[in-house]
C-alpha cells in the first residue's frame, strides 16, 4: 500500500493535489490543514472517505475505491492546547477510516492526525498521540492501523519513540526532513505511527507551496500482529 500525508499550510498547496495523485500510484491520501468546505469527491482514482466538519481548515482521507471499501469514518476531538483555546480552535485533530481491502479480504484503519502546534508542550502532544491511538482502537481493536500526519514533534523523538512503543505502536520517520520554513525549526514534523503493519519506507517528496513536504509511506501487512494495549 502507498499512502501520502500532506499538510497543505492553510490550504495553500491544494492546487498540487491532482498532480501529486497523478504522479504516484496511490492507495490513500491523508490531508491536514485542508479547506474541508471545498473538497472534491474524487481526486483521480481516489475517493473522499470523509473530512472533519467543525473547523474549515481540517483533515481529510481519500482512498482507492477500486481496491478498498470504506466501512466507517469518525473524527475525534483531542485535548486542546492553549493555542487552540485562544487563537484558532482546532476541534478535531484526528480522523480515521476503517477500510476493507477487497484484494485481500482484510480490514485496516488509516488515520490523518494533526498534533498541537509548537507553542504547546511535548507532553501535550504525547497525550494527543496516545489518545488518538486509543480512539482508533475503538474503530477496530486489533486491526492493522496506520496513523500519518503532522506530529509537530521535531525534537526529543527518541523519547517519543519509547512512549509510542509502550502502547504497541511503531514510530517511523522519513528519509529526510519534512519542514523547512523556519531556520530553527527544521526537522521531521510529519511521520508515521503504526501497528500490525510493516513499513517498507517513508520518503519525503519535493517541496511545493506548503511549508511541509509530503511524505510517501510504502507499507504492507505484518505477518503476525499482536493487538496494542494502552498503558496510560
Amino acid at each position: 500500500m502507498r499512502v501520502i500525508s500532506y499538510n497543505l499550510r492553510k490550504n495553500h498547496a491544494s492546487g498540487e493535489l491532482s498532480a501529486l495523485v497523478d504522479s504516484v500510484d496511490l492507495d490513500m491520501l491523508c490531508l491536514q490543514e485542508v479547506d474541508t468546505v471545498d473538497l472534491p469527491a474524487e481526486l483521480g482514482p481516489l475517493h473522499l472517505a470523509d473530512s472533519t466538519k467543525r473547523n474549515r481548515l481540517g483533515l481529510a482521507i481519500y482512498y482507492r475505491r477500486d481496491r478498498f471499501a470504506a466501512v466507517k469514518t469518525e473524527a475525534f476531538a483531542l485535548k486542546k492546547s492553549l493555542h487552540d483555546r485562544i487563537l484558532a480552535p482546532a476541534h478535531e485533530r484526528l480522523i480515521g477510516t476503517k477500510l476493507l481491502d477487497e484484494s485481500t479480504g482484510r480490514e485496516l484503519i488509516v488515520a490523518s492526525f494533526h498534533a498541537a502546534p509548537l507553542t504547546a508542550l511535548n507532553s501535550l502532544r504525547r497525550n494527543q498521540i496516545r489518545a488518538a491511538h486509543a480512539e482508533l482502537r475503538g474503530l477496530g481493536d486489533g486491526l492493522p492501523t496506520l496513523m500519518v500526519g503532522d506530529y509537530n514533534y521535531p525534537y526529543f523523538q527518541s523519547n517519543l519513540d519509547r512512549r509510542v512503543k509502550e502502547t504497541g505502536y511503531d514510530l517511523s520517520l522519513s528519509d529526510t526532513t519534512t519542514y523547512t520554513r523556519y531556520k530553527f525549526y527544521r526537522g521531521h514534523f510529519d511521520f508515521v505511527t503504526s501497528v500490525g503493519l510493516h513499513i517498507d519506507k517513508v520518503e519525503t517528496l519535493p517541496a511545493g507551496a506548503s511549508d511541509h513536504m509530503p511524505i510517501l509511506v510504502t507499507t504492507d501487512y505484518a505477518t503476525t500482529h499482536v493487538p496494542a494495549t494502552d498503558h496510560g
